[in-house]
């Protein structure tokens, strides 16, 4: 790839092929496999770890967590499982939580985790891994981390929450820990009927470069089920890297504001 400056502030990585590199053609028709539809899968590309070739064509990623009817009847905290979609509603990978049952059962949305995400090969291109740390910003020194791998074992980036009285607030960080990416969330992290947004800024947080949204999936489901659905949109250049740390942005919210709306206690913002 070519490295240069894109349009929102902050260095992106082209991924375009060499000139005299046979490219295998994309498949023209999606996989369809029991049922699910896939994205099809595009060719390698030089610099691009091995599985991540999709984020390359797309700018946005509908990610749907499963209900698990076993939490709705008992309240036992099952391992979360997401489907990962392009706007086609392809699904592009598939995650799933790596959690001991004690762990979850006893920290709850505060658990240490490892999210594997599958492509459709079932190969595992991306891993995400959450320590033990404080989820309220009374604890400035221990507060939230993310690491994202991909391939597994190879961090690409991190996901660092930052100190602030009444805002959430994360930094993207590349694998040598330079700050690439801002994301700011809402006062209160709570409400009815509309979606809540979390904006990613540039470094300095004057430019508005994609967004991380909770959307609003209805009563029903809100109220008696913690599985959400979240929409990621991302500049189309920006280095597919990036685009995996903000996939594991969006499940590291997840865990901090969401996953306690079955239970009526959805944390509403930094304090709690």
């Amino acid at each position: 790839g070519v490295a240069g400056m894109g349009s929102y502030g902050f260095q992106v990585q082209a991924m375009g092929v060499p000139a005299g590199l046979a490219v295998p053609p994309i498949q023209n028709q999606p996989i369809v496999k029991e049922g699910t539809i896939w994205m099809p899968i595009p060719p390698s590309l030089p610099n691009c770890p091995p599985g991540l070739e999709y984020l390359t064509q797309i700018d946005q990623i509908l990610i749907h967590q499963q209900i698990e009817l076993l939490e709705i009847l008992t309240g036992f905290e099952t391992n979360n499982k997401y489907e990962i979609k392009n706007t086609l509603g392809q699904r592009v990978y598939f995650a799933a939580e790596d959690t001991d049952c004690c762990t979850r059962n006893c920290c709850g949305p505060s658990r240490p985790f490892t999210i594997r995400i599958i492509d459709n090969l079932g190969h595992e291109v991306i891993t995400l891994q959450r320590p033990l740390r404080c989820s309220s910003c009374c604890f400035p020194c221990c507060l939230q981390e993310l690491e994202v791998q991909a391939p597994p074992g190879t961090p690409v980036g991190y996901v660092v929450q930052n100190w602030h009285p009444c805002l959430p607030k994360f930094t993207i960080q590349d694998e040598k820990r330079m700050d690439i990416l801002k994301i700011i969330g809402p006062c209160v992290v709570c409400s009815c009927c509309e979606d809540i947004h979390f904006e990613v800024k540039s470094v300095d947080e004057t430019s508005t470069v994609g967004r991380i949204s909770k959307q609003w999936t209805g009563f029903l489901k809100e109220t008696f089920t913690d599985a959400d659905n979240f929409g990621i949109t991302f500049p189309m250049d920006l280095n597919v890297k990036m685009k995996a740390v903000m996939i594991g942005a969006c499940f590291l919210i997840d865990f901090m504001f969401f996953e306690h709306a079955g239970d009526n206690q959805q944390r509403t913002g930094v304090w709690q």
